[in-house]
Protein backbone atom coordinates (compact mmCIF):
# COMPACT_ATOMS: atom_id res chain seq x y z
CA UNK A 1 0.00 0.00 0.00
CA UNK A 2 1.23 3.09 -0.96
CA UNK A 3 2.30 5.82 1.53
CA UNK A 4 1.53 9.44 -0.41
CA UNK A 5 1.42 11.70 3.28
CA UNK A 6 4.92 10.88 3.75
CA UNK A 7 6.28 11.45 0.00
CA UNK A 8 3.72 14.93 -0.13
CA UNK A 9 5.51 16.26 3.08
CA UNK A 10 9.16 15.52 2.21
CA UNK A 11 7.58 17.33 -1.13
CA UNK A 12 6.49 20.45 0.50
CA UNK A 13 9.68 20.61 2.69
CA UNK A 14 11.98 20.87 -0.02
CA UNK A 15 9.68 23.53 -1.75
CA UNK A 16 9.81 25.32 0.95
CA UNK A 17 13.25 24.68 1.77
CA UNK A 18 13.98 25.81 -1.68
CA UNK A 19 11.93 28.90 -1.53
CA UNK A 20 13.62 30.16 1.50
CA UNK A 21 16.97 29.53 0.10
CA UNK A 22 15.96 30.95 -3.54
CA UNK A 23 14.28 34.00 -1.99
CA UNK A 24 17.36 34.77 0.88
CA UNK A 25 19.57 34.74 -1.85
CA UNK A 26 17.57 37.19 -4.40
CA UNK A 27 17.12 39.32 -1.74
CA UNK A 28 20.72 40.03 -0.77
CA UNK A 29 21.38 40.22 -4.71
CA UNK A 30 19.03 42.99 -5.13
CA UNK A 31 20.37 44.81 -1.88
CA UNK A 32 23.72 44.63 -3.34
CA UNK A 33 22.96 45.82 -6.58
CA UNK A 34 20.66 48.62 -4.98
CA UNK A 35 24.28 50.23 -3.29
CA UNK A 36 26.38 49.08 -5.21
CA UNK A 37 25.74 51.11 -8.77
CA UNK A 38 22.72 52.26 -10.56
CA UNK A 39 23.82 51.77 -13.84
CA UNK A 40 23.67 47.96 -12.72
CA UNK A 41 20.91 48.00 -11.13
CA UNK A 42 19.15 49.57 -14.12
CA UNK A 43 20.62 46.86 -16.61
CA UNK A 44 19.06 43.81 -13.99
CA UNK A 45 16.01 45.62 -13.84
CA UNK A 46 15.94 45.36 -18.23
CA UNK A 47 16.97 41.89 -17.82
CA UNK A 48 13.82 41.40 -15.14
CA UNK A 49 11.88 42.61 -17.72
CA UNK A 50 13.30 40.40 -20.55
CA UNK A 51 12.44 37.21 -18.63
CA UNK A 52 8.65 38.83 -17.57
CA UNK A 53 8.04 39.85 -21.13
CA UNK A 54 8.86 36.32 -22.40
CA UNK A 55 6.14 34.89 -19.37
CA UNK A 56 3.84 37.17 -19.90
CA UNK A 57 3.40 36.73 -24.10
CA UNK A 58 3.53 32.84 -23.26
CA UNK A 59 0.37 33.21 -21.02
CA UNK A 60 -1.96 35.80 -22.91
CA UNK A 61 -1.35 33.84 -26.42
CA UNK A 62 -4.22 32.38 -27.40
CA UNK A 63 -4.60 28.87 -26.90
CA UNK A 64 -5.07 28.42 -30.84
CA UNK A 65 -1.73 29.55 -30.96
CA UNK A 66 0.41 27.44 -28.87
CA UNK A 67 3.02 24.57 -30.26
CA UNK A 68 6.23 24.40 -31.53
CA UNK A 69 5.46 26.67 -34.84
CA UNK A 70 4.38 29.37 -32.61
CA UNK A 71 7.84 29.96 -30.57
CA UNK A 72 9.18 32.14 -32.72
CA UNK A 73 6.34 34.62 -32.62
CA UNK A 74 6.51 34.49 -28.71
CA UNK A 75 10.49 35.26 -29.26
CA UNK A 76 9.68 38.31 -31.19
CA UNK A 77 7.15 39.58 -29.20
CA UNK A 78 9.37 39.15 -26.09
CA UNK A 79 12.08 40.96 -28.32
CA UNK A 80 9.97 43.84 -28.84
CA UNK A 81 8.62 44.16 -25.38
CA UNK A 82 11.69 43.66 -23.71
CA UNK A 83 13.91 45.96 -26.13
CA UNK A 84 11.60 49.06 -26.05
CA UNK A 85 11.94 48.47 -22.34
CA UNK A 86 15.57 48.62 -22.48
CA UNK A 87 15.12 51.69 -24.86
CA UNK A 88 12.88 53.74 -22.16
CA UNK A 89 14.92 53.04 -18.71
CA UNK A 90 18.32 54.19 -20.92
CA UNK A 91 16.39 57.50 -21.57
CA UNK A 92 15.04 57.76 -18.19
CA UNK A 93 18.40 57.02 -17.21
CA UNK A 94 19.47 60.32 -18.93
CA UNK A 95 16.51 62.01 -17.78
CA UNK A 96 14.51 62.17 -21.00
CA UNK A 97 11.03 61.35 -19.02
CA UNK A 98 8.92 61.92 -22.09
CA UNK A 99 10.95 59.95 -24.71
CA UNK A 100 10.74 57.03 -22.17
CA UNK A 101 6.69 57.09 -21.62
CA UNK A 102 6.58 57.46 -25.59
CA UNK A 103 9.22 54.88 -25.98
CA UNK A 104 6.66 52.47 -23.89
CA UNK A 105 3.55 53.59 -25.69
CA UNK A 106 5.35 52.92 -29.16
CA UNK A 107 6.28 49.70 -27.93
CA UNK A 108 2.21 48.65 -26.57
CA UNK A 109 1.41 49.75 -30.23
CA UNK A 110 3.60 47.61 -31.77
CA UNK A 111 2.76 44.41 -29.67
CA UNK A 112 -0.79 44.97 -30.64
CA UNK A 113 -0.03 45.13 -34.48
CA UNK A 114 1.98 42.04 -34.25
CA UNK A 115 -0.49 40.15 -32.59
CA UNK A 116 -3.61 41.65 -33.88
CA UNK A 117 -1.81 40.21 -37.32
CA UNK A 118 -1.71 36.19 -35.80
CA UNK A 119 -5.27 37.29 -34.23
CA UNK A 120 -3.71 36.22 -30.54
CA UNK A 121 -5.23 38.24 -27.89
CA UNK A 122 -3.50 41.99 -29.50
CA UNK A 123 -4.67 43.61 -26.38
CA UNK A 124 -3.15 41.56 -23.78
CA UNK A 125 -0.23 41.27 -25.45
CA UNK A 126 -0.10 45.03 -25.63
CA UNK A 127 -0.84 45.70 -22.21
CA UNK A 128 2.13 43.73 -21.54
CA UNK A 129 4.40 46.50 -22.21
CA UNK A 130 3.01 48.92 -19.90
CA UNK A 131 2.40 46.05 -17.26
CA UNK A 132 6.22 45.09 -17.41
CA UNK A 133 7.48 48.45 -18.51
CA UNK A 134 6.02 51.08 -15.82
CA UNK A 135 7.26 48.91 -13.11
CA UNK A 136 10.48 49.02 -14.78
CA UNK A 137 10.74 52.91 -15.27
CA UNK A 138 9.59 53.15 -11.57
CA UNK A 139 12.33 51.29 -9.95
CA UNK A 140 14.43 52.65 -11.87
CA UNK A 141 13.33 56.10 -11.16
CA UNK A 142 13.31 55.24 -7.55
CA UNK A 143 16.98 54.59 -7.35
CA UNK A 144 18.21 56.94 -9.54
CA UNK A 145 16.24 60.79 -9.07
CA UNK A 146 15.88 60.95 -5.45
CA UNK A 147 18.83 61.96 -2.96
CA UNK A 148 18.41 59.00 -1.18
CA UNK A 149 17.51 56.47 -3.95
CA UNK A 150 19.26 53.66 -2.50
CA UNK A 151 16.94 53.98 1.03
CA UNK A 152 13.69 54.46 -0.91
CA UNK A 153 14.54 51.28 -2.83
CA UNK A 154 15.40 49.27 0.18
CA UNK A 155 12.55 50.96 1.79
CA UNK A 156 10.26 49.53 -0.98
CA UNK A 157 12.03 46.03 -1.19
CA UNK A 158 11.56 45.53 2.83
CA UNK A 159 7.86 46.46 2.51
CA UNK A 160 6.76 43.82 -0.35
CA UNK A 161 8.88 41.58 1.23
CA UNK A 162 7.20 41.59 4.60
CA UNK A 163 4.16 41.94 3.16
CA UNK A 164 4.44 38.74 0.96
CA UNK A 165 6.25 36.82 4.13
CA UNK A 166 3.92 37.70 6.39
CA UNK A 167 0.71 36.64 3.64
CA UNK A 168 2.27 33.44 3.29
CA UNK A 169 3.07 32.20 7.14
CA UNK A 170 -0.22 33.94 8.80
CA UNK A 171 -1.95 32.32 5.91
CA UNK A 172 -0.37 29.15 6.56
CA UNK A 173 -0.76 29.55 10.72
CA UNK A 174 -4.10 30.88 10.53
CA UNK A 175 -6.02 29.96 7.46
CA UNK A 176 -9.81 30.99 7.48
CA UNK A 177 -12.06 32.57 5.40
CA UNK A 178 -10.58 32.91 1.61
CA UNK A 179 -10.03 36.64 0.23
CA UNK A 180 -11.43 35.91 -3.25
CA UNK A 181 -11.88 31.92 -3.58
CA UNK A 182 -12.30 31.88 -7.45
CA UNK A 183 -9.74 34.18 -8.07
CA UNK A 184 -6.44 32.76 -5.48
CA UNK A 185 -8.12 29.67 -3.89
CA UNK A 186 -5.07 30.06 -1.82
CA UNK A 187 -5.51 33.78 -0.36
CA UNK A 188 -7.24 34.41 2.88
CA UNK A 189 -8.03 37.27 4.80
CA UNK A 190 -5.48 36.71 7.63
CA UNK A 191 -3.05 35.92 5.39
CA UNK A 192 -3.94 39.56 3.78
CA UNK A 193 -4.26 41.47 7.39
CA UNK A 194 -1.30 39.52 8.36
CA UNK A 195 0.80 40.51 5.72
CA UNK A 196 0.15 44.13 6.22
CA UNK A 197 0.71 43.97 9.90
CA UNK A 198 4.14 42.55 9.01
CA UNK A 199 4.70 45.40 6.36
CA UNK A 200 4.37 48.14 9.47
CA UNK A 201 6.59 46.32 11.93
CA UNK A 202 9.28 45.35 9.38
CA UNK A 203 9.07 49.44 8.01
CA UNK A 204 8.60 51.32 11.26
CA UNK A 205 11.65 49.34 12.19
CA UNK A 206 13.31 50.28 8.99
CA UNK A 207 12.55 54.33 9.78
CA UNK A 208 13.75 53.94 13.38
CA UNK A 209 17.08 52.62 12.52
CA UNK A 210 17.54 56.59 11.13
CA UNK A 211 16.09 58.19 14.02
CA UNK A 212 12.85 59.32 11.71
CA UNK A 213 8.97 59.12 12.74
CA UNK A 214 8.18 55.67 13.72
CA UNK A 215 4.26 56.29 14.34
CA UNK A 216 4.08 57.55 10.78
CA UNK A 217 6.29 54.96 9.09
CA UNK A 218 4.13 52.14 10.80
CA UNK A 219 0.36 53.47 9.56
CA UNK A 220 1.89 54.00 5.95
CA UNK A 221 3.62 50.79 5.87
CA UNK A 222 -0.01 49.21 6.98
CA UNK A 223 -1.26 50.89 4.27
CA UNK A 224 0.98 50.80 1.30
CA UNK A 225 1.15 46.82 1.99
CA UNK A 226 -2.31 46.91 0.46
CA UNK A 227 -0.58 47.81 -3.22
CA UNK A 228 1.55 44.84 -2.85
CA UNK A 229 -1.26 42.42 -1.87
CA UNK A 230 -3.72 44.27 -5.74
CA UNK A 231 -0.26 43.24 -7.55
CA UNK A 232 -0.67 39.75 -6.14
CA UNK A 233 -4.31 39.51 -6.59
CA UNK A 234 -4.05 40.96 -10.51
CA UNK A 235 -1.29 38.69 -11.56
CA UNK A 236 -3.54 35.90 -9.99
CA UNK A 237 -6.52 37.45 -12.12
CA UNK A 238 -4.63 36.98 -15.11
CA UNK A 239 -3.39 33.41 -14.49
CA UNK A 240 -6.32 32.10 -13.72
CA UNK A 241 -8.26 33.61 -16.89
CA UNK A 242 -5.52 31.70 -18.86
CA UNK A 243 -5.42 29.03 -17.03
CA UNK A 244 -2.11 28.89 -15.83
CA UNK A 245 -0.72 28.26 -12.05
CA UNK A 246 2.33 29.37 -12.19
CA UNK A 247 3.83 31.78 -14.75
CA UNK A 248 7.28 29.93 -15.15
CA UNK A 249 9.22 27.70 -13.24
CA UNK A 250 13.00 29.95 -13.79
CA UNK A 251 13.01 30.68 -9.89
CA UNK A 252 13.02 27.23 -7.53
CA UNK A 253 10.05 27.51 -5.22
CA UNK A 254 9.00 30.58 -6.26
CA UNK A 255 7.84 30.00 -9.87
CA UNK A 256 8.32 32.75 -12.74
CA UNK A 257 9.76 35.91 -12.32
CA UNK A 258 5.77 37.49 -12.42
CA UNK A 259 5.00 35.33 -9.67
CA UNK A 260 8.29 36.55 -8.02
CA UNK A 261 7.19 39.98 -9.05
CA UNK A 262 3.68 41.01 -9.12
CA UNK A 263 3.28 42.45 -5.93
CA UNK A 264 6.61 44.39 -6.43
CA UNK A 265 5.18 45.92 -10.22
CA UNK A 266 1.93 47.38 -8.47
CA UNK A 267 4.49 48.66 -5.62
CA UNK A 268 6.56 50.54 -7.20
CA UNK A 269 4.41 52.30 -9.55
CA UNK A 270 2.13 53.26 -6.61
CA UNK A 271 5.71 54.75 -4.70
CA UNK A 272 6.54 56.44 -8.05
CA UNK A 273 3.11 58.08 -7.84
CA UNK A 274 3.46 59.19 -4.58
CA UNK A 275 6.73 60.32 -4.74
CA UNK A 276 6.75 61.97 -7.81
CA UNK A 277 3.46 62.83 -8.01
CA UNK A 278 2.17 63.73 -4.59
CA UNK A 279 5.66 64.58 -3.18
CA UNK A 280 5.53 62.50 -0.48
CA UNK A 281 8.87 61.59 1.81
CA UNK A 282 8.51 57.91 2.60
CA UNK A 283 11.47 58.37 5.16
CA UNK A 284 9.52 60.42 7.24
CA UNK A 285 12.26 62.48 8.04
CA UNK A 286 15.05 61.75 6.22
CA UNK A 287 16.24 63.34 2.84
CA UNK A 288 14.41 61.92 -0.09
Amino acid sequence: MSQPQPIHALRSGSEAFLRVLFGVFLAVVAIALVFYSPNWYAAVTVLMALFAAREWHRIVRSPAKGGAAELMPIHVQTAVTAGVIALAVVALMLRLVPLAFLLLAAGALAAYVLARKRDDNPAWHAGGVIYIGLPSLALVALRVYPSQGALLVLGLFLLVWATDTGALVFGKLIGGKKIAPKLSPGKTWAGTIGGSITAAVVFALYIAFFGFNVWLAMLFGFGFSFAAHGGDLFESLVKRRFGYKDSGGLIPGHGGVLDRMDSMFAASVVLALLIFGLHLNPLFGGHA
